[in-house]
């Protein structure tokens, strides 16, 4: 695998990753403009932007933007987190400058035509009410409101309906001009690619384009609470989180092999403690995310109103007793369904590419897949004994949804983490 990169004068980005044999390729923009960077008049505006990219440009209408993509039997795509917005495209090796092309039309020229405005509108209307009826999805939005009040990092990425309801043309205007700069742009390629024609066909899409310089971000503080929605549904959604670290903190991969012990599998502790012994779920994990400046680690599971408050207490001696007696062998375990995770996932040319630009989002650079692994490698189980300590101590949140009126709550959690 060879990685190049390039950076023309306006700061916009290129890295590819050539690898032998393959005859597709997956290629994408990621611009560094998410949920955070959205003030609270726009909360909302990156993932309504995303959905208008789509609606047509001055040169293509939406059936040829598909239709390009569709007639070569590639395919293309788009997400919003809460510090990227991704427009990607997987097509064969032959291909890839055409689907570049694509995706530069949908990303600088959209036509905001207030007819499409409208039907998006809709659509998003409609998405924000199938979560709000998808309890083990909006439980984790809610989660994110209170661990984060008050701050964009902790908005929802879709937005309240209020919000969405109100964007007009000259809203995605400003949003764009002052996020889509060639200087917050990657451009990523990974498969069978030719680097030195991504770079000219760059050069010629963007070399123009002026930088729009770093956008002011409000610092995230992981606060913590309560969130509680009784309502009656068959099961009540538990969703407890804890502050961890960014992925600039070295201790982020000891909290991915302390959350992958406790909770990222069958053989994990939570798993095989309240599924498998007690039977008191059907699901039930936890998992390590990190950002910029931040990071939680989550726990997830579904029970019954009679059987919330077992699970809660078994969640917390769990909790605690990771702290006296994890094992050498669960963390060489976790340890290696982390390694394989992430060199399996890097068999994908589109995994590939998501990993490049985030990387070189993060620090300027691509790390080698060698020095993620000796990280993950170098996490012993005093390391997770300690990590476990810290985290019976840590900021935490809860969101219960379902027949909760009777659920232990967060200040329960709390003492029960400290007794």
């Amino acid at each position: 695998m060879t990685q190049r990169l390039h950076t023309l004068p306006n700061g916009f980005r290129i890295v590819t990753e050539s690898m032998p044999g393959l005859l597709s390729a997956s290629v994408g923009l990621w611009v560094e403009a998410g949920g955070r960077h959205e003030t609270p008049a726009q909360n909302g505006i990156a993932h309504f932007l995303e959905h208008m990219a789509f609606k047509g440009t001055r040169r293509r209408s939406a059936l040829r933007i598909a239709e390009e993509i569709e007639d070569v039997g590639g395919y293309i795509n788009a997400y919003t987190s809460r510090e990227m917005t991704a427009y990607y495209a997987r097509v064969l090796s032959g291909d890839v400058v055409m689907a570049l092309d694509v995706i530069a039309d949908i990303v600088l020229n959209p036509l905001f035509r207030k007819a499409d405005i409208e039907t998006e509108r809709h659509v998003i209307l409609q998405e924000i009410g199938q979560a709000l009826d998808t309890p083990d999805d909006i439980i984790f939005d809610w989660l994110h409101e209170v661990s984060y009040p008050d701050q964009p990092f902790g908005r929802t990425i879709l937005g309240p309906e209020e919000r969405v309801a109100s964007f007009r043309k000259a809203d995605f205007e400003g949003f764009t001009g002052a996020h889509y700069g060639p200087d917050q742009m990657i451009l990523s390629a990974a498969g069978g690619v030719d680097h030195d024609a991504i770079v000219a066909a760059a050069e010629r899409i963007f070399g123009a384009l002026k930088p729009v310089g770093l956008p002011t971000v409000q610092p995230a503080r992981f606060e913590g609470g309560e969130r509680r929605e009784v309502k009656d549904l068959e099961q009540v959604h538990f969703a407890l989180s804890f502050e961890g670290p960014g992925y600039r903190d070295e201790r982020v991969y000891t909290s991915q092999v302390y959350a992958t012990a406790m909770g990222g599998g069958m053989s994990s502790r939570l798993f095989q403690k309240i599924r498998e012994d007690r039977g008191l779920c059907y699901s039930i994990y936890a998992q390590s995310s990190a950002y910029e400046d931040t990071g939680h680690v989550t726990i997830y599971a579904g029970t019954s109103a009679e059987e919330i408050g077992d699970l809660t207490q078994l969640t917390i001696d769990e909790l605690k007793r990771a702290v006296d007696d994890m094992t050498e062998a669960e963390v060489a375990r976790s340890r290696a369904q982390l390694r394989a995770g992430l060199l399996m996932g890097l068999e994908s040319p589109s995994s590939r590419a998501e990993r490049n630009a985030r990387l070189l989002s993060i620090w300027g650079r691509i790390p080698d897949v060698a020095e993620a692994v000796a990280k993950i490698d170098a996490v012993d189980t005093a390391a997770v004994r300690s990590y476990a300590a810290d985290l019976t101590g840590a900021r935490a949140a809860l969101a219960v949804y379902g027949p909760v009126a009777d659920a232990p709550g967060i200040d329960v959690i709390r003492r029960g983490l400290a007794g």
